[in-house]
């Protein structure tokens, strides 16, 4: 088990460096987020109908933590979570151009700013499509996996954050 985490780190601290290489500040001092995912979500409700797209829709910022990442050729879908839920991110090549190389040195547990237009994909879901990524910081340590969440009973006292991330 602990090799394994070794070379989980190992990966993660060489794409810590491939950021870094590329000119990218992996812990930058600011963000402005313009709206929460939950605010943003309510607002794209409220708004979507209006004709034309109204301007509250456009250009906004969201950040938030990846907790999946789905990758199709040219587009890829992470999903960011704060304080106030989760919202859909839709990164596409066209788009982004050479951010979109980005998304190899990202893994589940980094926090991510994203700059962009909302949207409602196929299925239904919120969405912002990003014009813009911000590696708000890189996440050195891998989360506890999903699937049997964090059993032992200390940790999730002594890391309540890990808790909270893990058994939602």
């Amino acid at each position: 088990m602990a090799d394994r985490e070794d070379t989980l780190l190992e990966n993660r601290v060489a794409k810590l460096e491939r950021i870094r290489a590329n000119g990218i500040d992996p812990y930058p001092a600011r963000f402005h987020r313009s709206y929460d995912a939950a605010t943003a979500t309510a607002l794209f409700e409220g708004l979507e109908k209006t004709e034309p797209p109204d301007e509250k829709l456009q250009n906004i910022s969201l950040a938030g933590r990846i907790t999946s990442m789905r990758t199709m050729g040219k587009a890829a879908f992470l999903d960011l979570q704060d304080s106030s839920g989760i919202i859909q991110a839709l990164l596409r090549q066209n788009n982004l151009e050479a951010g979109f190389d980005l998304i190899k040195d990202l893994d589940i547990g980094d926090h991510l700013g994203v700059r962009g237009n909302l949207i409602r994909t196929r299925t239904g879901q919120v969405t912002i499509d990003a014009m813009e990524l911000t590696v708000t910081a890189k996440g050195m340590r891998p989360l506890p996996e999903k699937w049997h969440g964090l059993r032992d009973v200390e940790t999730r006292y002594r890391q309540r954050y890990l808790d909270l991330i893990a058994n939602q």
